[in-house]
């Protein structure tokens, strides 16, 4: 027995992803998201080889995502789609050439195959968890039905109408090759696929009191090429998972950090900027002002990082008229006097994510108007527009020139960059007619 902890790296370390892709089948896409480098999602561009070598590399096969695990399940489809049509399309060739010869058996046995590859799709499709017992089980029976109908219609067809038969039940078992490969690995495949050629000779025999080899042999073209559509699907379904998913992650990164620049920008520099504009002159005066408002931030930053989870969960438990009106709230706090008119909305409309980013962006418009505008009196209007909910901030303050004041992090970045996230768009216009500024914020349905 080996004393190795199973944290060291040569325990981790179970090969390359493409070997046991190859060995293992369509389960082992579960082990993806192990290693992954930098480099497989870096979108700078590379020889396509030395990606692809990235994207096979090395795996830790104890680490199985479970979703990725049930996801799996759904790449055997392939091969049920194929023998869903190609078993009747070719029983319809067999009843056109033979006519009632052997009809029954030949008809039964297509009756069956797709009853075993509908029974397939409809366990696929079920919302239960994956169970690997469970599929072993239907693989099992599958197989035994593969095995065993050649063996039937060699004993229940007439010989005139054999090999015809035959061919019937040949395309469910290219079908079972190809299960196979994707289920369990390539080495399953080949395996049936070379046992299939002593099953075909046996129902030859049966039959007609001949091995014919050659007839056996007559479906070697194409069960290779079954294997190998087999092993190449499975490769290509492999390697673009885990190439999404290094892009995923690397994508999801740089959304987290944008995310921390943006609360940085919205919290901390808020409050910097507010400690730098303080107008009074007083040094005594002054220091109290700056330590009321670093005391404010402190507990601020404590509480955002203490009950981050907590104000999600209640916040989704909120339609978004009631967070907008929270929102208003809390400006009114800080001396900004926010007019909310919300109209009847349906609580279902936005998703809590959409809902959430829309508050956000609003409450950074705002703050913009607090800084920047002159006034302490805002409209916020929440209104249904082309398929989608828009909040309008309106004020009357002295407004800007695009021209002078381009989009800085503030409009780029905690606003437009927010609501692009989950779809949405966002207008600022300035230099209206009466004045000030009006910030349109939109996210669809």
């Amino acid at each position: 027995m080996s004393t190795e902890a199973p944290d060291s790296p040569k325990a981790a370390r179970g090969g390359s992803f493409f070997v046991a892709l190859l060995r293992q089948g369509a389960p082992a896409i579960a082990t993806a998201t192990s290693e992954l480098s930098d480099e497989v999602g870096d979108p700078t561009p590379i020889h396509a080889l030395k990606r692809i070598s990235k994207m096979a590399g090395p795996i830790d096969p104890s680490r199985r995502d479970g979703l990725l695990l049930r996801a799996t399940r759904y790449v055997v489809l392939i091969p049920l789609a194929f023998r869903l049509l190609a078993v009747p399309g070719q029983f319809g060739v067999y009843a056109f050439q033979h006519g009632s010869t052997g009809l029954l058996p030949v008809g039964v046995f297509t009756l069956l195959s797709v009853a075993v590859n509908l029974i397939g799709f409809r366990w696929m499709f079920r919302s239960a968890p994956y169970r690997g017992r469970d599929a072993g089980k239907l693989l099992a029976v599958d197989l035994v039905f593969t095995v065993l109908s050649p063996l039937v219609l060699a004993l229940t067809v007439p010989a005139q109408g054999y090999f015809d038969a035959l061919a019937v039940s040949s395309v469910h078992l290219l079908g079972e090759a190809g299960l196979l490969t994707l289920a369990l690995g390539v080495p399953s495949g080949l395996v049936f696929g070379l046992a299939s050629f002593p099953l075909r000779m046996l129902a030859n025999w049966i039959n007609t009191g001949e091995f014919h080899v050659g007839a056996a042999f007559s479906t070697s073209t194409a069960l290779l090429a079954e294997l190998f559509l087999a092993a190449a699907a499975l490769v290509l379904t492999g390697l673009g998972t885990r190439l999404a998913l290094a892009y995923g992650t690397r994508n999801g990164r740089l959304a987290e950090r944008a995310q921390q620049h943006r609360m940085l920008h919205d919290t901390v520099l808020q409050t910097l900027e507010a400690m730098a504009l303080s107008g009074t002159s007083n040094a005594e005066e002054r220091l109290v002002e700056i330590q009321r408002l670093a005391r404010a931030q402190a507990m601020e930053i404590r509480h955002t990082i203490e009950t981050a989870k907590s104000e999600r969960a209640e916040a989704g438990a909120r339609p978004l008229g009631e967070k907008l009106a929270a929102l208003a709230a809390e400006m009114a706090r800080d001396g900004l006097r926010a007019q909310l008119v919300v109209a009847e909305l349906d609580d279902d409309t936005l998703s809590e994510v959409r809902q959430i980013a829309i508050r956000d962006a609003v409450r950074e418009a705002l703050r913009n108007t607090m800084k920047h505008s002159g006034t302490d009196r805002v409209v916020v209007r929440v209104e249904e527009r082309e398929g989608g909910i828009a909040v309008i901030t309106r004020d009357h303050g002295s407004g800007f020139s695009a021209a002078d004041h381009p989009a800085g992090f503030g409009i780029s970045e905690s606003i437009t960059a927010r609501l692009a996230e989950v779809g949405g768009t966002s207008l600022v216009e300035s230099g209206l007619a009466g004045g000030g500024t009006r910030v349109t914020l939109w996210v669809p349905f």
